[in-house]
């Protein structure tokens, strides 16, 4: 039964490549078609529990109908529909090459996963970008663990999931820190602080500056000033601040949907507008200006409206 069902699959892959050829009187490949068939593999292969080449029959639909520029609506929506079952044979395959001795291609094959299902469903593909992060994480490749772990924190702030992108920043900043890489470490504090102030938790908004201090480099720097004074702005209600701060290049240059936070960030209360510039002056001179200030009104006036 197994061998048949191999068979009929692998039948179905050559159909498919045959589709794909082109000749002389051939022009285009008919990517359609090749969908079809590699769609056929991938159950043939599956129901022969071949779920490592099921996978990639599955990634070489999906493949086949993005290159179809002219794909159906409806054709597009069965596909959408298919993508839980291709991600499924996926993680399957993953396991299959952890057991095997071979974690990266494990990694590399969730990773794919969750780019073919993050329009689809982004809570799942922060699943599978984070079970990639954890294999790149335990094989010592940190830097590919941190490209994993950022797709992630997006998709939950993306998602409002503000909670968990505060855990997963932190987990980021973790890393960027042990090896060494400082002003990546400024950054996601200043995410950390957009995020903790949108959850309305400006104790811990506050704690995350107060604790990265003890990052070379962070106090006296450019992100360090900029956050302190956010914070204050937002401490006082005073929403100009607030929104000069984050309308600053530091922050409209971050990733989009960090930058979107800032840009959307309002201070509790519907915030205060600031003093005017002739109240901050007077302020500034003290009672006695304020008085001369007042008396020159009364002389203007002294002699009447005529």
């Amino acid at each position: 039964m197994a061998a048949a069902k191999i068979n009929e699959a692998l039948e179905h892959i050559a159909k498919a490549e045959k589709y794909l050829k082109t000749g002389f009187l051939k022009w285009k490949p008919d990517y359609d078609s090749a969908a079809t068939e590699y769609g056929k593999a991938a159950v043939a292969f599956k129901n022969a529990k071949q779920f490592d080449q099921a996978r990639e029959a599955c990634l070489r639909e999906a493949e086949a109908h993005e290159n179809n520029k002219a794909v159906p609506v409806t054709v597009a929506l069965q596909e959408m529909q298919r993508l839980p079952e291709a991600v499924q044979l996926i993680e399957k395959a993953s396991m299959m090459y952890l057991e095997n001795g071979t974690p990266d291609t494990a990694a590399i094959a969730l990773e794919r996963a969750g780019k073919l299902i993050e329009n689809v469903s982004p809570e799942k593909a922060v699943q599978l970008y984070q079970q990639a992060a954890s294999v790149f994480e335990n094989e010592e490749r940190l830097r590919q663990a941190l490209e994993m772990l950022g797709k992630a924190s997006r998709l939950l702030v993306r998602g409002r999931r503000l909670d968990e992108a505060a855990l997963s920043l932190q987990k980021e900043k973790s890393i960027y820190k042990e090896i060494e890489n400082y002003p990546t470490c400024y950054k996601k504090t200043i995410a950390q602080v957009l995020v903790h102030l949108h959850r309305n938790d400006y104790v811990a908004a506050e704690r995350c500056v107060r604790e990265s201090y003890s990052i070379p480099g962070f106090n006296g720097s450019e992100d360090c000033a900029a956050l302190e004074q956010l914070l204050e702005g937002y401490d006082q209600q005073d929403q100009d601040q607030v929104s000069e701060v984050c309308n600053s290049p530091l922050f409209k240059y971050m990733d989009n949907d960090y930058a979107k936070l800032g840009l959307t960030l309002v201070v509790p209360g519907g915030g205060i507008k600031k003093k005017s510039p002739n109240a901050a002056q007077d302020k500034a001179r003290g009672p006695a200006a304020v008085g001369s200030h007042a008396d020159e009104e009364e002389d203007e006036y002294s002699g009447g409206l005529c």
